[in-house]
């Protein structure tokens, strides 16, 4: 049976600014996606807790606070040692280029920065899937809904 994707937006550490992480939620809502935002200020201890009890498909993170290289590559360790390293990971934010290909390296499958639009980023989302766990949802938005 078919099901929408379903994705845990956190916001790791001690940044303030949540904007950017809520427009992302409601647009891939909107793409038809099961959306759940951790709030601001969470550990990377208490965003791998939520999506292992969410049973979320990914983890997108953001950070504004330029401290993406200690928290993002956390979350992808804390999912091993949980044994939930089928939960794929993506972040944004404002990232330096230079930092995106380490971060990959470290296990985030993606990173978006500003300018990315939410029809790319759910497309890569929807790629992802297929590729990774086999996902057979449609590859494009359907009025909101996924067939």
């Amino acid at each position: 049976m078919l099901r929408p994707i379903r994705i845990l937006i956190g916001k790791p550490g001690l940044d303030g600014h949540d904007r950017g992480a809520l427009i992302i939620a409601q647009g891939l809502r909107d793409e038809g996606m099961e959306v759940i935002y951790t709030g601001l200020r969470q550990s990377p201890a208490q965003i791998v807790a939520m999506a292992i009890q969410e049973d979320v498909d990914l983890i997108g993170l953001s950070c504004l606070s330029g401290a993406h290289m200690e928290l993002f590559p956390v979350v992808v360790t804390l999912l091993k040692e949980q044994k939930a390293d089928d939960i794929l990971v993506f972040g944004g934010g404002v990232i330096p280029q230079e930092d995106i290909p380490i971060l990959k390296q470290q296990g985030i499958r993606e990173i978006f920065t500003p300018g990315t639009t939410i029809q790319q980023t759910a497309q890569f989302i929807r790629q992802l899937m297929k590729e990774e766990k086999g996902w057979e949802g449609s590859l494009t938005n359907s009025g909101g809904a996924q067939l």
